[in-house]
C-alpha cells in the first residue's frame, strides 16, 4: 500500500484557457479539490508555498479551511520556504491548522526554491547572520521550530499577569502534540537528506534534484533516499520515517488528457541551472496509456523506495479534470502496481 496524494502549486492566470483567474478561485478550488480528493480515496492533499507570485503562498488559512472540511485526508506543504518564516509565530499557526485538522497535517518545509524577486526573504525581514548564506539560515529556522515544537516551555512568565499562568516557563500555544513528527524536510541534495535524517525529520523530493551523479532523476533520488535511511538508522530515532516522491502523471484514458497530455514529447528527463553554478536533474513526466505507465512506473526506483508519491496537477485545468486526473490513477494505475 502505498499513499497517494497530489501536489498543487496553486497558480492563477486571467488568461481565458485558465480555470483559476483570481487568487480566491486557487484558493477555493484548492479547497474543492481536497474534498474531491478525499472521496476518491487519496490519502493526502499538498500545497506548494511562493512568494511574490500569482500561486498560493500563505499556507496556514488554506490548511486550517481544508481540515475543516475534510475529515480523513492528510493535509500537507510540500514546500514551505524557511528563509521566509518566522519559526515562533510558524509554531502557532501549525498547531493551530493540526488541531482544527484533528492530528492531520503534514508540514513540508525546505529552503527553498529560486524566486520572485532577488532576496525577497530580506523584505519579510530575515538577512543572514555573518559568515552564513540563505540555505544556512533556512536550515536555522527549520531548528527553531523543531525545538518549539516539542513543546517543552522556554518563556519567563510575567509575575503579574493578565490571566492566570500554569507552573513553570510558558511555552507557545496552542500547542499540537504529535506535529514534531510530522515535519518534513523538502531535500534537493544528499547531504541536506542526511542532515534532515538526524534531526529527525521525514523527507520529501520533488520533480527536481541537483545533479549530483549524472544519472537519471529516480536512480539519484533512490540513492538520496537510502543516504537518508542510514543517517536516520545511524541516529538511533525511535520510530519510522516516511519519505514523498513528487511525479507528473497523466493517465491517457480520455480525449482531455489526450489533448492535453498525448503528444509525448516529456518523456525524458531535463538537465537545467537553477542559477549561475547550480544544475539540476528535472524529472520527466509520464503520460500514456495505464498499461504503459504501469511498466513505466515499475522501473521507477525511487517511487518503489518511498512510501508516499504525490502527483503535481496542472491547477489552472480546474477541479473536475483534476479530480479526474487523480481518479485515474487510483482506479487504472496504481492497483497495476500494488499499491492499491
Amino acid at each position: 500500500m502505498k499513499r497517494i496524494g497530489f501536489l498543487s502549486f496553486g497558480h492563477w492566470s486571467p488568461s481565458p484557457q485558465s480555470q483559476v483567474r483570481s487568487a480566491s478561485d486557487a484558493l477555493l478550488q484548492s479547497i474543492e479539490l481536497a474534498v474531491a480528493a478525499e472521496e476518491l480515496g487519496a490519502d493526502g492533499a499538498y500545497f506548494r508555498v511562493h512568494h511574490f507570485a500569482q500561486q498560493l503562498a500563505s499556507p496556514f488559512p488554506l490548511l486550517a479551511a481544508v481540515g475543516a472540511r475534510t475529515g480523513r485526508i492528510e493535509i500537507g506543504t510540500a514546500v514551505i520556504d524557511m528563509r521566509y518564516e518566522n519559526p515562533l509565530y510558524m509554531v502557532e499557526d501549525a498547531g493551530a491548522a493540526d488541531l482544527i485538522a484533528g492530528g492531520r497535517l503534514q508540514l513540508g518545509i525546505s529552503r527553498g526554491s529560486p524566486e520572485q524577486v532577488i532576496d525577497g526573504y530580506r523584505y519579510f525581514g530575515y538577512v543572514p547572520r555573518d559568515g552564513e548564506d540563505d540555505g544556512a539560515m533556512a536550515r536555522r529556522h527549520a531548528e527553531v521550530l523543531l525545538q518549539l515544537l516539542a513543546g517543552e516551555g522556554f518563556a519567563q512568565p510575567n509575575p503579574r499577569p493578565m490571566f492566570p499562568n500554569p507552573p513553570g516557563l510558558l511555552r507557545l500555544e496552542p500547542h499540537s502534540s504529535g506535529l514534531r513528527d510530522r515535519i518534513w524536510w523538502g531535500s534537493a541534495t544528499n547531504a541536506t537528506a542526511e542532515w534532515a535524517a538526524r534531526l529527525g525529520m521525514n523527507m520529501q523530493t520533488s520533480t527536481l534534484k541537483f545533479d549530483e551523479s549524472g544519472q537519471p532523476l529516480h536512480v539519484q533520488q533512490a540513492e538520496q533516499i537510502e543516504a537518508f535511511h542510514r543517517a536516520w538508522r545511524e541516529a538511533g530515532h525511535a520510530r519510522e520515517p516516511r519519505i514523498s516522491v513528487s511525479r507528473s502523471i497523466f493517465p491517457l484514458v480520455d480525449d482531455r488528457d489526450i489533448a492535453y497530455f498525448g503528444r509525448g514529447n516529456e518523456d525524458s528527463d531535463h538537465i537545467g541551472y537553477l542559477d549561475e553554478t547550480t544544475r539540476a536533474v528535472f524529472g520527466r513526466t509520464y503520460s500514456g496509456e495505464p498499461e504503459a505507465l504501469v511498466r513505466q512506473l515499475a522501473a521507477d526506483t525511487a517511487i518503489a523506495a518511498a512510501d508516499t508519491l504525490l502527483l503535481t496537477i496542472p491547477n489552472q485545468l480546474g477541479v473536475d479534470y483534476n479530480a479526474h486526473v487523480i481518479e485515474s490513477v487510483l482506479r487504472h494505475v496504481a492497483p497495476g502496481l500494488g499499491w492499491r
